[in-house]
């Protein structure tokens, strides 16, 4: 019997940010493959992989909001975890091989204020072999995988609030909770080992989850099941605009004529005050142009949507303001 050839998925241009809850066991591609295919969107990307074994907040960017993704990997990200202590692996979760177990001490609150504070600040961490930080081209995790370690720097990262609790696992293991709100390049399996180490008995990741990834929080999320749920309408609605990504720039607002010059990479001069980091809009319509930078009062362009994106965008936009006024 002949299989029925599956239909052909009709792509379209899309233009936004998904904030997606990615489930347990999916890497952020296998995820950012699936909105993709739910959106029939023409062009995805995401702002930085969040492990397999990880949950939570992952914006997934569309269209023109691909051009911005790089602006959210500085972002502070925000993590719950629970570290079993007493077991450590050689990849610093509940997947690796168990390579030491050693008894876990009574463990006070004030030993725990103590690790604690140890933690917080500009610390140094050494990159776990198993990551995707690449050596000479390849993947440390693909190193790891043939058994071979290769040194690593160690780098220096930021824990900008730490919190620390006693806990019990299933099977009445001693364990830690952790909620962290760190800088870009934390590596929280690192941080759990350290932690582990410091109370004298080691220990493995067993659960991780990011809460919040710069303004973006897990409420805010939608789930792959409930994204399959709605309609085309919907799914749509729940794209946040491109302009989301980069909340903390500086905005600036060009009349029709200067926009005009800005988008075709033109500097334009203005009294603004120095920026790195810049947004630029369009007054008539109101429409994102791009990205840019400030200097000497010139506004030097960086990342720029191109006039048919700007277009599929505010046609976007009117057909939704269309549909609700239907609707209501």
């Amino acid at each position: 019997m002949t299989a029925t050839p599956r239909a052909r998925v009709q792509r379209r241009p899309v233009h936004g940010v998904l904030l997606l809850d990615k489930p347990l066991g999916l890497s952020s591609n296998q995820a950012l493959q699936k909105a993709k295919w739910l959106l029939r969107a023409e062009k995805a990307g995401h702002t930085g992989t969040l492990d397999p074994l990880a949950t939570g907040v992952l914006p997934l960017c569309f269209g023109a909001a691909t051009k911005f993704s790089g602006l959210h990997l500085d972002a502070d990200k925000t993590y719950e975890a629970t570290l079993q202590l007493g077991v450590t692996t050689d990849t610093g979760d509940a997947e690796g091989e168990v390579i030491e177990r050693r008894a876990v001490p009574a463990i006070t609150p004030e030993q725990l204020e103590a690790v604690r504070q140890r933690f917080l600040g500009r610390i140094t961490q050494v990159p776990p072999m198993h990551s995707a930080l690449k050596k000479d081209g390849k993947a440390l995790y693909e190193y790891a995988r043939a058994g071979i370690e290769v040194e690593r720097a160690p780098r220096e990262v930021e824990i900008h609030a730490l919190n620390l609790a006693l806990a019990q696992v299933d099977q009445a293991q001693a364990a830690i909770k952790i909620e962290v709100t760190c800088s870009k390049g934390t590596y929280i399996r690192t941080l759990g080992e350290d932690i582990g180490q410091a109370l004298g008995c080691g220990g493995h990741l067993t659960r991780l989850r990011r809460t919040a990834t710069g303004p973006f929080v897990a409420a805010q999320c939608t789930t792959l099941p409930a994204l399959e749920a709605l309609d085309d309408h919907e799914r749509l609605n729940l794209l946040q605009p491109a302009e989301a990504l980069p909340p903390d720039h500086t905005a600036v607002t060009l009349a029709a004529d200067d926009a005009a010059k800005f988008l075709t990479g033109l500097r334009r001069r203005g009294d603004w005050v120095d920026a790195d980091h810049v947004v630029v809009f369009g007054d008539a319509p109101r429409a994102l142009l791009g990205s840019a930078h400030i200097k000497a009062g010139e506004l030097i362009p960086s990342r720029l949507l191109s006039p048919i994106e700007i277009r599929q965008i505010l046609q976007a936009a009117d057909a939704r303001l269309h549909t609700q006024e239907v609707i209501a």
